[in-house]
């Protein structure tokens, strides 16, 4: 009798082994009681080390993207809108944040907060040579053109604009730079202080704007849509279109950035970002009446304000949308921001990592672009 009581305990506990297993099975796939990483995807097992296995995914639960609620983060602003990103991450979130300028967007990569954002190539710079190299990669450009310095009707030549205040978006931001380096080449002294013979005092653009109807800056070195505002809304006049200080009028004003250690952890989902930017950059090449649509519901979405039409059009006249990081362009705005005293001379080897995008553009049969000797190692 005891022997058939312990066939049948042993009978019982069997069955509901097997009921639970199933379940087991199941929660361990949605990742129920793993470690997560900043990403979202289960931590690998004790011991565990290096890139995931070969046919492991390697997909995020959630991607943050920032960006700038300017025309020259038109990828950003239109990819999102039209849903190309969500379409290529399929089931990973994407949340998106708006930075004014550069470097409040390096600060949130440091912090964690954010996983990749479009940026300008003064701040990618800075939060690569600050970390030793650990922070950040390029993966991507993103536009090319669309700034300039606007002034007063009455400013002739730069030589007016000694003792004058010209406002660019932060210091050592994209434009704080150009604007430095360029008053630097003609003689014109600058500090970060706002002093010397021009006084450049790095101000939010929607400020700017109002500064410049009141009198109380002279000038500003501004991305779009606010150089094309200064000149429609406040009468302002273009002294300086960055481009024409460019070989081929071509040089990068918005990259993709995205963290290493969220690149390492999770390229199966850097790579659907990527192809969503592709998608996103042909899409606004082939229907740029559409995307300047887009970009401007986005600008009221983020700012409360929509932009008129005439400022769009010629906003959209001064820039280039293009997946090429124009990386031979960098190696002078590293330059520029050691010499003018924002940035400290530092190795930029390594900054780019275009393995990702030049995969995607050969398989769709485009070609690859050029790092320019600053890939990584």
């Amino acid at each position: 009798m005891p022997a058939a009581r312990h066939r049948r305990r042993r009978s019982v506990r069997n069955t509901v082994i097997l009921a639970i297993l199933p379940l087991l099975a199941v929660l361990s796939a949605c990742g129920y009681g793993s470690a997560k990483d900043d990403g979202g995807s289960a931590a690998a097992g004790a011991g565990a080390a290096g890139p995931a296995a070969e046919g492991t995914s390697t997909s995020a639960s959630e991607l943050r993207l920032g960006f700038f609620a300017n025309v020259t983060h038109a990828t950003a602003l239109v990819g999102v809108k039209e849903g190309f990103y969500a379409k290529e991450l399929g089931s990973t979130k994407v949340t998106t944040t708006v930075y004014n300028a550069g470097p409040s967007a390096i600060e949130a990569l440091k912090a964690g907060s954010i996983d990749a954002t479009y940026i300008g190539p003064n701040p990618s710079i800075s939060g690569f040579t600050s970390t030793n190299g650990e922070l950040l990669r390029i993966v991507a450009g993103a536009t090319s053109g669309g700034a300039s310095l606007v002034v007063k009707p009455d400013i002739g030549s730069v030589a007016d604009l000694k003792g004058k205040k010209v406002a660019t978006p932060q210091l050592a931001n994209t434009q704080d730079v150009a604007a430095r380096a360029w008053f630097a080449a003609q003689g014109f002294t600058t500090d970060i202080k706002g002093g010397g013979d021009v006084s450049i005092v790095p101000t939010e653009n929607a400020l700017t704007l109002n500064l410049f109807k009141t009198g109380e800056i002279d000038g500003a070195w501004l991305p779009e849509p606010w150089a094309t505002r200064l000149v429609q809304e406040a009468g302002g006049k273009v002294l300086v279109d960055e481009r024409s200080l460019w070989p081929n009028s071509r040089f990068v004003t918005t990259n993709l950035v995205v963290r290493k250690a969220f690149l390492d952890k999770h390229p199966d989902t850097v790579e659907a970002l990527i192809r969503g930017q592709i998608a996103t950059t042909a899409w606004i090449n082939a229907n740029p009446d559409r995307a300047k649509a887009d970009v401007n519901d986005q600008l009221e979405a983020f700012t409360q304000k929509r932009l008129p039409t005439e400022v769009v059009d010629g906003a959209w006249r001064n820039l280039e949308i293009t997946n090429d990081p124009l990386a031979a362009s960098l190696r002078k705005v590293e330059d520029d921001g050691v010499k003018v005293g924002v940035a400290k001379d530092a190795d930029i080897q390594g900054i780019y990592d275009l393995t990702i995008l030049n995969k995607v553009l050969q398989a769709a049969g485009q070609p690859p672009y050029d790092d320019a000797g600053l890939g990584t190692k």
